[in-house]
């Protein structure tokens, strides 16, 4: 008899575990859908955010690519920087992510989330997922205006797949931090201005508009530890013929995949915090 419950229970264990795990999955897909019916029902927000890129590729792009400042070998310019404005275009509208759980807050919405038995994990990768979705938006309206400029990017299911995945991994890590922000300022007027501070220097401390070989050493080992400089770098290896990977495309993902969880755990114990 004992041999016997010996080995029932490594079974009732397993069922336990994928039981878990499956309440974990469809409570994050929940709040992932919950949050995608608030973007279709005011897509105006992904339109207004993908200005800002517009402009560096049709201003900032067509300028430098004159002047011939920015060594890319034999890449011209425009294509070199296409996959920087796509991930700038992810960091800007991703940092700003957490302001939502600050309203959210205020209209007693994050209150009623917290008192579910949902796994404080499970909600903050929903919401992840849903800022994903925001940058794949983003992707499909940079792929048009880069077409329209005669840029020379990658068509195939491969790299369209592979720039895919790297712009719903860079959504969510840089979403996941916005939060962990909103957690630890819980005002929206601190939490716009923190914002409003990290996003310059996360953008010009990677390689999105010029090569780490130009920076100063100390740019550049800020420019290593730097997650969008590993976007970038994944994004420029898929999206544009010619573009070369510094570091491989599975480097480019594992780095940002370490950085995601490690934020999804710090975020899972802030998170009820931004209700106090």
């Amino acid at each position: 008899m004992k041999s016997r419950a010996l080995a029932e229970r490594p079974i009732a264990s397993d069922s336990g575990v994928l039981t878990a795990v499956a309440d974990f999955t469809r409570c994050a897909l929940a709040i992932a859908q919950a949050e995608v019916r608030k973007l279709l029902r005011d897509p105006t927000e992904v339109f207004t955010r993908s200005v800002q890129p517009t402009l560096w590729l049709l201003v900032f792009g067509q300028v430098l690519g004159r002047a011939r400042a920015i060594p890319t070998g034999a890449m011209r310019y425009l294509d070199f920087m296409t996959p920087g404005i796509l991930a700038q275009s992810v960091l800007f509208t991703a940092i700003f992510y957490g302001i939502a759980v600050i309203w959210e807050r205020d209209l007693g919405i994050l209150h009623k989330m917290l008192v579910t038995p949902a796994y404080r994990g499970a909600l903050v990768l929903g919401k992840a997922a849903s800022a994903g979705v925001r940058g794949i938006a983003q992707t499909v309206i940079i792929y048009l205006v880069a077409v329209a400029l005669g840029i020379h990017l990658r068509f195939g299911i491969l790299p369209a797949l592979g720039v895919l995945v790297a712009v719903v991994l860079g959504s969510a890590v840089f979403s996941t931090f916005s939060l962990v922000v909103a957690c630890v300022v819980k005002t929206r007027e601190r939490f716009m201005g923190i914002g409003q501070i990290l996003t310059m220097p996360l953008f010009f401390a990677s390689n999105a508009i010029y090569p780490i070989e130009m920076m100063p050493g100390w740019l550049k080992a800020i420019a290593k530890v730097n997650p969008l400089t590993y976007l970038v770098d994944a994004l420029r290896s898929l999206m544009v013929q010619g573009g070369e990977s510094a570091f491989g495309y599975g480097p480019d993902l594992l780095i940002q995949l370490v950085v995601l969880v490690g934020l999804v755990l710090v975020a899972s114990r802030l998170y009820p915090s931004v209700a106090a």
